[in-house]
């Protein structure tokens, strides 16, 4: 199997494989040679990565983007949703935020914020009620370890389907802001 890549040279110290726009990227160290070895000694991550991109967008051809809800309604759901969840779990939590994000739907930050990706809006209710629960999860457990994802499907037995499912959705997502 061929996958094309691009090579960036930055000032790193070791090399790095990204696939976070669905193409692969290889970040080298400046004086780094040999690009060829590195792809093949990680060929089947690289595979790996490359069918789950592949499956996502297959499955984005049966979604479609919520262009009715406004960044507003989206904040005004976010607090609402958190707050159920807040309360019925006893999550702790500081404070929400929300930005466009380039990488993610949300993240919680040490300071025990959420930051919510304001494209969520496109995204449907209970994909955005599970990147909600998602967040607050880590408010308990840092990493995704199987105590993270025991406690997401006391929620969410489904969990493995609705993370295939926002992938799918940041793919169709980009592709929508694109312009394509």
């Amino acid at each position: 199997m061929e996958i094309d890549y691009k090579v960036e040279h930055r000032d790193v110290k070791y090399p790095r494989l990204e696939f976070k726009t669905g193409n692969l990227l290889l970040v080298l160290p400046k004086n780094y040679k040999d690009e060829e070895q590195l792809v093949r000694k990680h060929k089947r991550w690289i595979y790996n990565k490359n069918l789950i991109i592949e499956t996502a967008l297959e499955i984005a051809k049966s979604k479609k983007l919520d262009e009715t809800r406004t960044t507003e309604e989206l904040k005004h759901l976010v607090h609402s949703v958190s707050n159920n969840f807040i309360e019925e779990f006893n999550f702790k939590i500081n404070d929400i935020h929300f930005r466009k994000m380039k990488t993610k739907w949300g993240s919680y930050s040490s300071k025990s914020n959420l930051t919510f990706n304001t494209l969520l809006k496109y995204l449907p209710k209970e994909l955005i009620e599970y990147v909600i629960f998602h967040e607050l999860v880590h408010s308990r457990q840092r990493r995704h370890n199987e105590r993270f994802w025991k406690t997401i499907s006391k929620r969410f037995e489904d969990w493995k389907t609705k993370e295939k499912d926002l992938l799918a959705y940041w793919f169709l997502v980009q592709k929508s802001m694109s312009g394509n």
